[in-house]
Order: structure tokens, then sequence, then C-alpha cells
């Protein structure tokens, strides 16, 4: 087994939902923010994105997470109730709590000033927020009055302590403690009270509603932060802009709009030292110039949705990834910095995709193939509609390309069909060996891998090769001396070329093989896995693998590729992109 630490993380976005609001915790010590995805929280550098921590320990999605005001803690919530309590000091993240203080999805936290106390809130059977001690767990008073879902929570810092709830009953509570008791309630919102919060110095409060109103307490209002001082305030509103108010005068001091599509909308702030943050319902994460309003001053993007393919650049400077949204990223390998490909490109899940001859070649869920020049960045107009629907694709580098389709093998010669043949045996994989005529294809129906020869103009059957299990990814190495299949039995293979015969037949892992990638020099391969784990194959070592346990935590290892022969790169159902170190 290998160390499990990535060489760098390229970090999910936050998950988002049209009409709900996310929370983003803010570090007190001001270097970090947090957010949530899947079963993960993350950890991010506020002035480096590039530089993000990820704790996988909920079993359930997480929906929040908070910052303890000392910083030595964070608190959690997921979509089962539960509340995980773990320090931030150790790279393992040691847990010192795990309690279940709702019987459904904790929507929110908010920590006492002296951070022994903490207050969440969400979905519940009967009660649908709770305080308690953060040490012990027990209840230190009751958070009563309120009959709906609760979205949204705030901890008055300083003495008296003091909590606000905002409700889906259009309602925000408020408590004195500890113990905490009902204290009053306001019913001035006519929509869902998204948001409440207190200044810093716990001199006012305010709520946010879905009723695109705000009101101060000595599109919809989907999150509120207060500056460090106290003295303003920050909104962001579905109606796509964010806007900073004056708390004593009431007036808006600046409005930033950060576009016009429905993807735009902001559902989330913070304002944390002189960072001013807003996530849109893209995941995007949005930096403002309060003196600057006219354009982002950065803006951080990626994928929130599940990777589904990648691919490298013909130089390995930059990857490619495409995820179950159609959204397709370029990333430095090197820094991390990144862009999305702009234009209409494909409207479903991208199934696979592939770097030859200066283009991107993608094929989806759409039925379609697209082959995007890379010099632009941009979609074009290329698309071609294919007989059936695509589920991998693969290019000799010499004009070939290759797609498996549910009901046919489809092969292009410079952007050109060729072949269309149809199959009974529903192909799943494909490869195309390397400036070469021959191509294999994985089936689904009778656990077989189809070798073909192309060089007549059709396809014409050479050979065969028996798998038990389904091949869901087959791989010719770079030199054509081996071909290597993953099957969904577990098993992963290597044939020779020269005689088909079977050097490895071995079970690495735990359940279905997902994806399968040589090095530059075929002196290796990896496998990923729905059972989390990466397996570097050498054919030299036979059937003694290295295992790198837990690669992607709590998630299928979706896809491989190798910038060189020490360095691979993984992304996965958890929309992140790692990169290892001696693999």
């Amino acid at each position: 087994m290998t160390d499990t630490i990535p060489r760098c993380v390229f970090a999910s976005l936050p998950r988002t939902t049209r009409g709900v609001p996310i929370v983003l915790g803010g570090d007190p010590k001001g270097k970090n923010f947090l957010y949530t995805n899947n079963n993960s929280v993350f950890i991010r550098d506020i002035s480096d994105p590039a530089v993000a921590d990820i704790y996988t320990q909920h079993s359930l999605n997480a929906i929040s997470a908070k910052y303890s005001p000392s910083g030595f803690y964070i608190c959690s919530g997921d979509a089962a109730g539960k509340v995980r309590i773990w320090d931030t000091v150790n790279r393992e993240h040691i847990l010192k709590a795990e309690y279940q203080p709702l019987g459904g999805c904790v929507k929110d936290i908010a920590w006492s000033g002296d951070s022994t106390k903490i207050a969440v809130c969400g979905e519940g059977r009967e009660k649908f927020a709770h305080v308690f001690n953060m040490d012990s767990g027990t209840s230190v008073g009751e958070l009563s009055g309120v009959g709906k879902c609760c979205l949204t929570i705030a901890f008055k810092e300083q003495r008296p302590f003091k909590i606000a709830i905002g409700c889906e009953d259009k309602s925000a509570a408020f408590y004195e403690g500890p113990p905490f008791k009902f204290k009053t309630s306001y019913k001035d919102h006519t929509n869902f009270v998204n948001s409440v919060r207190y200044a810093p110095d716990g001199s006012v409060f305010i709520t946010g509603g879905a009723d695109c109103k705000a009101f101060v307490y000595d599109g919809g209002i989907y999150g509120m932060c207060f500056s460090p001082d106290s003295s303003e305030v920050l909104t962001v509103s579905a109606d796509k802009t964010a806007k900073i108010w004056n708390v004593a005068s009431r007036e808006l001091v600046v409005s930033f709009e950060v576009g016009k599509t429905i993807d735009e909308m902001l559902v989330g702030c913070l304002w944390q030292g002189d960072n001013i943050m807003a996530v849109a319902l893209s995941g995007y994460i949005y930096y403002f110039n309060k003196n600057d309003p006219s354009t982002p001053l950065k803006v951080t993007k990626g994928h929130n949705k599940p990777i589904t393919a990648m691919a490298l650049s013909e130089d390995c400077s930059t990857i490619y990834t495409g995820d179950q949204s159609a959204r397709v990223v370029l990333w430095n390998a090197a820094s991390g910095e990144n862009d999305v490909f702009n234009g209409k490109g494909h409207s479903n899940q991208i199934q696979d995709m592939v770097v030859a001859d200066g283009n991107l070649i993608s094929v989806s869920m759409d039925d379609t193939i697209r082959f995007t020049d890379l010099s632009q960045n941009q979609f074009g107009d290329n698309s071609i509609k294919l007989d059936s629907m695509p589920r991998a694709i693969a290019a000799s580098g010499s004009g070939l390309v290759a797609v498996a389709c549910i009901n046919h093998i489809i092969v292009f010669k410079n952007g050109t069909k060729i072949i269309s043949q149809g199959v009974s045996f529903e192909p799943v994989s494909v490869d195309v060996l390397k400036g070469g005529s021959m191509i294999a294809v994985g089936a689904q129906k009778g656990n077989k891998v189809h070798l073909y020869d192309v060089s007549s103009g059709g396809l014409s059957e050479v050979h065969v090769l028996d798998n038990t299990g389904v091949a869901s990814d087959v791989q010719f190495s770079p030199d054509g001396q081996y071909i290597a299949t993953g099957g969904a039995d577990k098993y992963v293979r290597l044939f020779s070329m020269a005689n088909y015969e079977n050097l490895i037949n071995y079970p690495a892992h735990t359940a279905k093989v997902t994806c399968l990638a040589w090095s530059p020099d075929s002196s290796k391969f990896a496998t990923g896995s729905i059972d989390t784990n990466i397996v570097i194959w050498k054919p030299s070592e036979g059937m003694s693998p290295k295992i790198i346990k837990g690669a992607h935590q709590m998630s299928v290892v979706n896809k491989l590729a190798w910038l060189n022969d020490k360095v691979l790169v993984s992304a996965g159902q958890d929309s992140n992109v790692k990169q290892w170190d001696n693999a």
C-alpha cells in the first residue's frame, strides 16, 4: 500500500440547488473558508483556492459546516441530522464528538462566542432546532415555537447570549439564555426566511427572506454576511446581484452584478477580512472588489457535479474534464488555474473524451460527437449525430477515432465518418492501437473483448479475448506490446499482444473496475474502481500491485490519466481532480 496523500487536489465547487441557500463558513483566523459537496467538507485557502483540504467522514451528504470562534474545531452537519465535531490542527482531523441533535437534514450551524455551545437548525420530526454543549452534547435549552423546517440560525457571540432562527413558516424566532428559552418572534416576511445574522459586535441582527426583503432589528435574499466592523452588510439574491448596505443609514453602498442567466443566481456569501465572496447556482465562487463593482476581482470555477470524462493535452500541460451537467473545464496541470469552455456545447452528460490532432473530441448522452479546436477553448459548430448513444471514445493520434456506442461501432478518419457497423453485444469500452489500425472493443454481452482491424476500410475481427466479467475499460499499452482490461467482476487482466497470453488475472479491487490508464513508457498501468481505490500494476511484477487506498474517499474513481511516468491524475464521482506522485 502506498501513501494516500495526493500531490495536489483541484477541489470540487459547492453543490447548489435552485431556490435553496447555501452556507459558507468563515475561518476566524482569516485564512480559509468552508463549504460542502456530497459527503465532503472542503477547506479552501481564501487567497489561493488551489490549496484545499477535504474531510470525508460523513456517511451521508454533508450540508453545512462552521468553524468554532477559537478556530480549533469545525462542526459539520449532514442529511441524516448528525453533527460531527473535528479538529483543524491535525491533517487526520481527529473526531472529538458526534451527536444526533435533529431527525433530519442540518441546514445551518452556529457556535457561541466562547466555543462551548453549538446551535443547529434544519428538518426534524418533533423539533427543528437544538442547542447543546460541545463537549458533552447535553441540551442547554429548548428552541421551541416554530412549526416548520428552520433554514438559518445565528448565535450572538457576546454575553448575554442570544439565538435567532429563520423558518419556512415566514417567521424569525429569538431566544435568550442559557438555558435558552423562547423570547419573541417576528413575522415581517411574506416568504421563507433564508438568512439571519448578528453583527460581529452584537449591536444588530438582520433577517433576509425569499420575499426579496431584509429587515434590520435593533429575486429572494439567499445569504447575508456582516463586514468585520459591523458597519455594513453584504446580501446576495436570486436577481444575480450582490449588494452592500450601510447598517446605520439603511442605504445601498455598492451593487455587484454577475450576469443574466439562471446559473448566475447568487445563493450564498461570505465577508472575511478584505475578501467579499458570493456563490452562484453554477457553484462558481465570485470575489468582489468594493472599489470596482464593474467586474468580479476573480472567479473560482470547476465542477460541482460528478466528473465523467477526462483527457490530457498532447504535451500533458493541461487537463480537460467533463461532467454530468455537460460542463467542460480545462486545468493548468501545474498550478490548478482553470477556465470553462464557452459557447453551446453538449446538452447532456459527457460520456468520454480524448485529445487528438489539435482537437478535444467528446461524446455525450445527447448522442453526438464534437470536435472542438483547442486553440480557441470554445465549442464550435462541429457536432455530428451518432447512430446510437455513445459510451466511450479513443484515438490513434494519426487521425483515426473510434466510438463505442450502445448498438454500433463507429470510426472516424480526420473528422469524417468512414465506418458505422451495428453490433448486438452492446459495446461499453474502446481503444485504438497508437499509430496503428487495430481497435479493441469491450462487450456488455458475452464478457468478451473484440479486436478488429480497420485497415481495409471496414471492421475485420482478428481475435476475441475472454473476460469473466464485462470489460468496463480496455487499453493498449503505448508500445503496443500489451492490452489491459478492467472488469465489472473486480478482475484486472493483462494480455500479451504477441500471442494473446493472459499474464495477469487478479482481483485487487473489491468492487467493479471503472477505469484504466497506461503510463507513457508502458512500464505500468493504473486502475480505478467503485471501491474508492487506485491500483498500480507493473507487467514485470505480475500480481503484486501497489494500492492507493481511499484515493477518492466515499467516491467512485471515474477516470485516470498519466501526466508523465511518475505522476498520475484521477477524477472522481466526488467532482475532485487529484494528482499522485511516485505512482
